[in-house]
C-alpha cells in the first residue's frame, strides 16, 4: 500500500508528501527517538506524538516511507522545514494512538 492511499483511506492531514507513491511496507510505534533509531526499519509508518525537528533526522536514518502524528499533534514549525527540506512524508491524524495504529495496521495486513 502507497502513502498516497494510507493517507486518503484514513483521512490523513498532510503536512508533506513529497513521495506520495512510496510503498509502505509494515509499521513502527514509539516516541522514545534512541529506542526508534535502533528499531524502526526502512519502509515503515512510523506512528509517534513527538513533533520536534529531531523526529524528521530518526525518521531519515531509519529511511521510513513516512512518519503520522497521531492524537491531533501538529508539528513545530522546524520540524515541518526538515520534512520538506529532506523531501519526507509527514501525515497527521487526530485519532488517538492505538485507533490509528490498529487502523494502519489493519491496511497493511
Amino acid at each position: 500500500m502507497t502513502v498516497a492511499q494510507i493517507t486518503e483511506t484514513l483521512g490523513l492531514t498532510v503536512f508533506s508528501a513529497p513521495e506520495p507513491d512510496r510503498e509502505v511496507t509494515g509499521g513502527y510505534v514509539g516516541d522514545l527517538l534512541s529506542w526508534v533509531m535502533g528499531r524502526a526499519r526502512a519502509g515503515e509508518a512510523w506512528i509517534t506524538i513527538m513533533s520536534n525537528r529531531n523526529v524528521a533526522a530518526v525518521a531519515q536514518l531509519t529511511d521510513c516511507a513516512l512518519v503520522i502524528l497521531s492524537e491531533g499533534v501538529r508539528p513545530d514549525p522546524d520540524a515541518l522545514e526538515a520534512f520538506k527540506t529532506r523531501g519526507m512524508n509527514l501525515l497527521g491524524s487526530r485519532a488517538d494512538t492505538f485507533s490509528l495504529c490498529r487502523a494502519v495496521g489493519e491496511l497493511l495486513a
